[in-house]
């Protein structure tokens, strides 16, 4: 039978029965056709799991005379039919010790040190060795040597995602091919149009393990281009995606777009992990997408039981980072108040302080669960295991110990101990915008008359730091900042830049509403200066006409 012929009726055949019939019905056929019926058997009968049916493969006459074939004959195969069929027994789960198994190796190595190998045949022996023997196999170093040899402007998309796996646990293992991996990348570049979901995610999955960050136009159109994949994407592969737009810092409005899409139609059968992944690209990101957050709380009240307690939290936390109630709130948080009760023990101390933590910003109080939280055995536990009691932790601790202390009266368990509190909640230099507090304090000058009447960025003794401070007495009027008598008012402005908001959006971050809450409850008037309605104004006494009736609504306006 022609060659074409037979790969082409080959392909129509859906078991391994069929293919033995029609291999039977041959005199003659070439090594190619027989290796390619090797790899038509392997892509029939193996699925997740392994090979379906091992016995009618494995002990069929015809698949025992093919192996024998290619045993007893390797050195007279060509380079095709030789790796083909490599490829194919080892996807078979032939033992990697057999006759015939050695005997392909032995010869595909051979011709490798002969440089007898083109890049196709190096890919396909590559891909091999690596499934038997995984990275530490050293016969990958000599073929990613003999590919720096080879006309990279050449490759076909196949080709280049085998050699980028391979580079991949090559580099894992020490050895450096920066050179290799330039030419690489600038190749890959041209072809970024043709790659499919699979080779899309492979690539950016070896770039952020080869740590290519300079390779910034080759991420940018990979990026770019995984939009039209996502509904196509494995949950593995959007999770390779997601963490290389989390690794290389890159957002694309199309890309939330396309997931905001995806994930609402698809959020009963993602995979819980991928799920989790997609949240937490949007809480590092600081994405309030509010498609996707109430598609994942339907999914966590129908499906959490089955959940492990990584992906529990993975679901929950960004809710409270982010500062949002989906419409199902009420069912959201009853279902994990329920498996909270089952699984308490089942979390990792840390994973359980940050779910707690961030449910308590959103105003949802766990306070069946605080005495354990609380109780010194655990922060024992939570000591012993990393990062340990580090400041951030601590943080997280006090303020929970605050929340209950100020919006929880009825609560009569154990309080933190003083041992574990911090003096102050740590305040980045990032979430401040100076530029802001400039113009506003700028726009306080005009307003006061004189810098004495506020402070800036007061520590107070409540845990909280304090943009800027007004004090006032029993008639209103304005006190120096330094006074300390007779303050019968405290107003707290609270400047809020961009960096406190979810992008693109007027809702603020879950840290930041706890604390003007908390100021509130602690007897502060909280006046919020957010970015958003000063940014339009012009010069100082607009600025100054702005906070007047932002600071002191009820007086008269600007005398000046």
């Amino acid at each position: 039978m022609d060659e074409q012929l037979f790969l082409k009726k080959l392909n129509s055949l859906c078991t391994s029965k069929e293919i033995f019939d029609l291999l039977s019905s041959l005199e003659v056929m070439s090594d190619t056709m027989a290796s390619g019926a090797l790899q038509r058997i392997s892509e029939v009968e193996v699925d997740d799991n392994g090979l379906k049916n091992p016995e009618e493969v494995l002990e069929n006459e015809v698949f025992r005379a093919l192996c024998f074939q290619f045993e007893f004959e390797s050195s007279k195969l060509s380079n095709t039919g030789l790796l083909n069929a490599l490829q194919a027994l080892v996807k078979l789960r032939i033992d990697p010790q057999s006759t015939v198994m050695a005997s392909l190796l032995s010869e595909g190595e051979e011709r490798l040190g002969k440089e007898q190998l083109t890049v196709k045949n190096l890919c396909a022996l590559g891909e091999s060795l690596l499934e038997l023997e995984g990275p530490s196999c050293a016969t990958l170093e000599q073929i990613v040597n003999h590919m720096q040899e080879k006309d990279i402007e050449k490759w076909s998309p196949t080709e280049i995602v085998m050699v980028y796996k391979m580079l991949q646990v090559t580099v894992r293992e020490g050895k450096q091919y920066q050179d290799l991996l330039n030419r690489l990348n600038s190749v890959t570049l041209t072809t970024v149009s043709q790659l499919s979901p699979e080779s899309t995610s492979i690539i950016l999955n070896s770039l952020v393990v080869l740590h290519q960050t300079r390779a910034v136009p080759l991420v940018t159109a990979l990026c770019k281009h995984s939009v039209k994949h996502i509904p196509y994407f494995t949950g593995d592969e959007l999770v390779n995606v997601l963490e290389a737009f989390l690794y290389f810092g890159h957002r694309e409005q199309i890309f939330t777009e396309a997931l905001e899409t995806h994930v609402p139609k698809s959020i009963f059968t993602m995979h819980p992990q991928t799920v989790s992944k997609v949240m937490q690209y949007c809480c590092r990101k600081m994405i309030l997408s509010k498609p996707i957050f109430d598609a994942v709380a339907e999914g966590f009240i129908s499906d959490a039981d089955r959940f492990t307690t990584d992906q529990i939290a993975g679901y929950i936390i960004p809710f409270g980072t982010l500062n949002y109630l989906p419409p199902s709130a009420s069912s959201l948080f009853r279902k994990l108040e329920t498996i909270l009760h089952t699984r308490l023990n089942h979390f990792q101390p840390h994973t359980l302080v940050n779910l707690l933590h961030s449910c308590v910003l959103i105003q949802r109080y766990p306070v069946n669960f605080l005495p354990k939280i609380f109780n010194p055995y655990f922060l024992q536990q939570l000591q012993a295991q990393p990062p340990g009691l580090d400041r951030f932790v601590m943080s997280q601790l006090t303020q929970l110990f605050l929340t209950v202390t100020l919006e929880c009266p009825f609560y009569e368990g154990p309080r933190l101990l003083p041992k574990y509190q911090v003096k102050a909640f740590l305040m980045p230099h990032s979430s401040l915008d100076v530029h802001l507090l400039r113009r506003v304090k700028t726009g306080l000058l005009y307003l006061l008359k004189k810098r004495t009447y506020f402070a800036s960025e007061v520590s107070t003794p409540y845990f909280y730091t304090v943009d800027i401070e007004i004090k006032l007495d029993e008639e209103g009027f304005v006190l120096p900042a330094a006074q300390c008598e007779e303050v019968h008012r405290r107003i707290a402005l609270c400047v809020d830049g961009q960096n406190r908001f979810c992008v693109n959006s007027h809702n603020l971050l879950g840290k930041e509403a706890i604390k003007q809450r908390h100021l509130q409850l602690l007897g502060y008037e909280v006046v919020q200066i957010p970015f958003f309605e000063i940014e339009s104004l012009q010069n100082c006494r607009k600025m100054a006409e702005y906070l007047h009736k932002k600071i002191f609504p009820h007086t008269y306006g600007l005398s000046c």
